[in-house]
């Protein structure tokens, strides 16, 4: 695609045709920004080691959650930019779409953040983020081997989240 003075823009990647190529990659972030679980099923592209991604995407949500919440135009109390909010204080954001990938995110009252990035065509993925946490309650938190802000190791909830990503249309 061409842009006015000739210059290239990215252009919008192909629709999916086969179920399981809508997700890129999903990230689990607990309170303190460290990162649970990382997965990818689709991303072509990678230019960043893992603890560099894991800090620009908990940067990135920190970031815009400040940002929504100074620019709300309902709540007079907006306090500080930067300063963090409990979950649920304030505005909030749950998806934004760029022309290559749509970010949807979802935080708990726990501060748990669920993030999935998927094809910009994908639709409202708020009731898929809620299922994926009723995932990770039931075969992770539940699991009384798993000791809460470490790593997700559990190939139950592995396998489960799979099978329930790749169904996302």
């Amino acid at each position: 695609m061409q842009f006015f003075g000739g210059s290239e823009i990215s252009p919008s990647p192909q629709v999916p045709t086969a179920s399981g190529n809508n997700a890129h990659m999903m990230y689990v972030f607990n309170r303190n920004g460290v990162c649970l679980l990382y997965k990818e099923w689709n991303r072509p592209l990678h230019t960043l080691n893992p603890q560099q991604d894991h800090k620009l995407m908990f940067g990135l949500l920190f970031s815009l959650k400040s940002l929504t919440a100074k620019m709300d135009p309902v709540n007079a109390d907006k306090g500080n930019l930067g300063v963090p909010q409990l979950p649920g204080q304030g505005c909030s954001f749950h998806s934004f779409r760029t022309n290559t990938y749509k970010l949807s995110f979802m935080e708990t009252p726990s501060g748990i953040k669920i993030i999935l990035v998927t094809h910009p065509k994908t639709g409202d993925l708020r009731e898929s983020l809620k299922y994926i946490y009723g995932l990770y309650v039931e075969y992770v938190v539940k699991n009384p081997i798993y000791n809460p802000g470490s790593p997700i190791k559990s190939e139950l909830f592995n396998t489960a989240l799979d099978q329930y990503v790749r169904s996302i249309s």
